[in-house]
């Protein structure tokens, strides 16, 4: 494929087969980090920005600004550099230097807030900072990802179709609770297929998403400290909280028995997979989503110092069980246990 532009190759149909986590199960997983902004949000970039072309919204002289942890922010860069657009990332001392470092050099402005906001994360002062700088300039323009319908039009359009198109249906869907749109485009997706998969939503200990008590959390990708807009809980979703302890464990050991090198975000969604190993009947397909690979955060969860002063050193215990927290009843959404 000799793609017109660089954000074409969003590389959709990636997908490894993972056995080991849940005997007798069919785990798949959908790679969405083989791409040039190395994860999913290069989708939602793309649709983000289209949609605010075509609606006029976006215009000669326009500058864009965003609130990302990082993934958007290097997507929306590549897009807005193409483009000619000047943009402006708000983001957080969550994001690795490494990845703020990218931003920079793809010629993103960035901006750190570093207060906390009332739930203990960033996001609501990094939404206040974007709404102070649209209040007093006209040109720019709020691609608001939280809010955005194209975030969950990206996944229903294209993420949810690769999936059937290349797998088929599966029993089982586990996917990361961010901003949500991923999780939001497939649940659309999947009814509008009127398909009878079962969706996991998986989201951060910490996160205020599903309506649970905030707490303080350090590794970026899955969890909000303020619920999205766009999210909508459907009463067939299944919700699952993982530590971040657990993600960590979860990523390190498929780097060291695939040679897999896997994001937070995908580990989060691993371990919920492994938690509910003994919930899933034999022979179920199941299909789970890598938003992004591991390179972003060699200098945090593959790193030992980092690890032990943020999480503890039991988070470097391959022993220690999972402690996935379960949000929703499986008998009330008829799944049968193993």
């Amino acid at each position: 494929m000799i793609a017109e532009e660089l954000w074409d190759l969003t590389n959709g149909a990636s997908f490894v087969s993972l056995g080991g986590l849940a005997p007798g199960v069919d785990i798949i997983l959908k790679l969405e980090g083989l791409n040039p902004a190395g994860s999913i949000k290069l989708k939602t970039a793309r649709e983000m920005i289209c949609a605010a072309e075509a609606s006029g919204r976006i215009r000669r002289g326009s500058e864009l600004i965003e609130s990302t942890s990082g993934s958007l922010g290097i997507a929306l860069a590549i897009i807005s550099a193409a483009r000619g657009y000047p943009l402006t990332l708000v983001t957080d001392p969550n994001t690795a230097d490494r990845t703020i470092h990218h931003m920079r050099a793809l010629g993103a402005r960035i901006v750190v807030v570093k207060e906390r906001d009332a739930n203990g994360g960033y996001l609501q002062r990094r939404i206040e900072y974007i709404q102070n700088r649209i209040a007093q300039d006209e040109n720019l323009v709020w691609l608001n990802q939280y809010a955005n319908p194209a975030n969950v039009d990206a996944h229903r359009k294209h993420t949810i179709n690769e999936i059937l198109d290349e797998c088929g249906t599966p029993d089982w869907l586990f996917v990361g609770a961010g901003t949500t749109g991923t999780l939001m485009g497939c649940v659309e997706g999947l009814r509008a297929r009127e398909a009878h998969t079962q969706v996991v939503a998986v989201d951060s200990v910490g996160s205020v998403t599903f309506d649970t008590p905030p707490q303080r959390r350090y590794i970026p990708g899955l969890g909000t400290s303020r619920r999205p807009e766009i999210f909508v809980d459907h009463d067939s979703l299944m919700k699952v909280l993982i530590p971040e302890t657990d993600t960590v464990r979860m990523c390190r050991r498929i780097a060291a028995e695939r040679g897999l090198l896997i994001g937070g975000s995908t580990g989060t969604v691993l371990a919920a997979v492994a938690g509910m190993a003994d919930r899933i009947d034999i022979g179920s397909r199941v299909l789970a989503i890598s938003p992004d690979l591991g390179e972003r955060y060699l200098d945090t969860i593959y790193n030992d110092a980092w690890v032990i002063s943020h999480l503890g050193e039991q988070a470097l215990d391959p022993s220690v069980p999972l402690a996935p927290r379960f949000l929703t009843d499986y008998l009330t959404l008829g799944v049968a246990r193993a």
